[in-house]
This record gives C-alpha cells, structure tokens and sequence, in this order.
C-alpha cells in the first residue's frame, strides 16, 4: 500500500507547521523547503484548511499554521481525510464490480482486517509524538541545518 501524494504532502505540511510554534508558513516556504510542487501543496493546504487542520491567513503578511494543538492531530485522522478511498481491492467499493469470487473469497476479510490494523497503528500517533523533542527535525524544516 502506498499513501497518495495528498497525504505525503499533508503529512510533511503538519509536522513543519508544528516545528514553528504558531509562526505563520507560507505555501511557498513549505514547498521550497521539501522541493515540491506549489500548485499541488496549495490543493492540499486547501484541503487541511476544509478539514480543520490548519488555519489560514491571507493579505501579504499571511500564511498557514496549526489550527489546533499538535497533540490533538491524529495521523489516522488526516490520512483517511487525505486519501479518500482507502479501497485497497475493486470489491471493496461495494456495487457489482467484475470479480467473479466476490460472493466466495475470503480475501476481502483479510485486507479488511490489514486495512483495519495500519489504520489503528497510525491512530495511535499525533503529529506532536512526529515533532517533539526531534531538534534535528526542527533544525531541517526551520532551514537552519542548510
């Protein structure tokens, strides 16, 4: 399983934000410093704004930061937002679909269960226990390790 670019970039855009204490981010600073598309980033800020992620502030002085506390953003969370269809097979979409084993197969309980489990691993973390106490993470994304 591979998590879509959305939630890479939503990922990385939360833990920076948490590593500036409230400090307002701008778009371009977060994708200058992980060297990624500013268009694409913008989707996604748009999205984690939507979602209560973070909060934005427009006008020249404005930009991004953490709507809510670090402690309180839990991984699961924005992953299932970010992802949208975490249908890991056709028959998990439900409707009639074109595997002929559907009504049979015991695979669908399986990766239901495997879903289930990376899920529940990722609710077990926020995006503090990503950034406290990690000053060589600080030090990246603040740019001072350049």
């Amino acid at each position: 399983m591979r998590l879509n670019l959305q939630s890479d970039y939503a990922l990385r855009t939360l833990m920076l934000l948490a590593t500036h204490d409230g400090d307002l981010v701008t778009i371009g600073q977060i994708a200058e410093r992980f060297a990624i598309s500013q268009n694409h980033l913008m989707k996604v800020a748009y999205l984690l704004g939507r979602y209560g992620f973070i909060e934005t502030v427009r006008g020249r002085s404005g930009g991004l930061r953490l709507a809510r506390l670090p402690e309180t953003i839990i991984v699961g969370d924005v992953v299932r937002r970010m992802e949208g269809d975490l249908a890991l097979v056709e028959c998990f979409q439900g409707g009639a679909g074109g595997c002929v084993i559907t009504d049979v197969c015991r695979l669908r309980g399986v990766l239901h269960q495997a879903l289930d489990a990376f899920l529940s691993v990722l609710d077990g973390f926020t995006i503090a226990d990503l950034t406290t106490r990690n000053p060589r993470l600080t030090n990246l994304l603040s740019g001072e390790a350049d």
